[in-house]
């Protein structure tokens, strides 16, 4: 890309994104349909950076760093063509080698990593946004053992990016009880009834974010009502963090999308402006 072009790139939000399973890039579902629109709604970001929920290296942040990186099928039992997708989307190794220089001047221990592809919380959501596979993106790793406040931290550290016309997303699910998940999914009950204990949580999560409540959002796990029993481990509500940091200090939040898949698992997509961005003009 020229120097022109990055600047002339529109300001992008943050974003995140519940990716679901697996098979939503085929499944037709509300939050697919949302996926497939809040792309042609948005400016063209020059670069993306998606934090998953799926990658982790066991401390620290990791940074991909290949021109080409590969595709990752990184589940198992779905439907055949799953496995011959593939989102040839480049790498962007300077934009990676910026993010690392950018953690480490703010305390992080970061690294970019070579053959490391995209794994499905990057390519399955970025598949139905961006389904032509032309905007280089970058995957950044989640650290489940470092809690909320690192991510917000993290994202904190990336919220720069989104005036440069890059895309910051996290990508994870708003609730994420999977060994609930799979009883409705062996009965083929996609769209079963929302649990009450599944409503309370997504209630409690989306008050405190329009609120900006950034105190109690960092100690959702004490707080919110059915905290453990949402994300029995929080790699999945992580990304949303990262997000939230990446909007900077007091940013705005708006709830884009709500659904639920197989009853429990809450397809929420927040968007997050930079404070600048979410002024009235005077």
């Amino acid at each position: 890309m020229t120097q022109s072009a990055d600047r002339a790139a529109a300001p992008m939000p943050a974003l995140f994104i519940s990716h679901g399973s697996p098979d939503t890039v085929i499944a037709g579902t509300e939050a697919a349909e949302w996926m497939k629109q809040v792309g042609r709604e948005l400016p063209r970001p020059r670069a993306i950076v998606v934090a998953s929920a799926h990658f982790e290296i066991g401390g620290g942040v990791a940074v991909t760093a290949d021109a080409n990186p590969e595709t990752i099928h990184d589940f198992g039992g779905f439907a055949p063509e799953l496995y011959q997708m593939q989102y040839p989307a480049p790498g962007h190794p300077k934009l990676a080698r910026r993010i690392v220089g950018d953690l480490r001047a703010q305390g992080f221990a970061a690294g970019a990593v070579p053959d490391r592809g995209f794994d499905h919380g990057v390519w399955s959501p970025l598949k139905l946004i961006y389904p032509d596979a032309d905007i280089p993106v970058v995957a950044v790793s989640v650290d489940p053992a470092a809690g909320p406040e690192h991510h917000y931290r993290l994202g904190q550290a990336l919220s720069g990016l989104g005036a440069e016309g890059v895309l910051v997303i996290g990508s994870g699910s708003f609730t994420h009880n999977l060994g609930e998940a799979f009883k409705n999914m062996r009965q083929g009950q996609r769209r079963a009834d929302v649990p009450d204990w599944v409503e309370a949580f997504t209630g409690w999560m989306n008050d405190r974010l329009a609120a900006n409540d950034i105190e109690a959002l960092l100690d959702y796990r004490a707080r919110a009502p059915f905290a453990v029993q949402n994300h029995p481990t929080d790699e999945h509500l992580l990304p949303l963090y990262v997000a939230l940091g990446a909007a900077g200090e007091g940013g705005s939040a708006k709830l884009m999308h709500q659904s639920a898949d197989f009853g429990v698992l809450s397809m929420a997509m927040w968007r997050f402006d930079h404070a600048m961005a979410a002024a009235p003009a005077a």
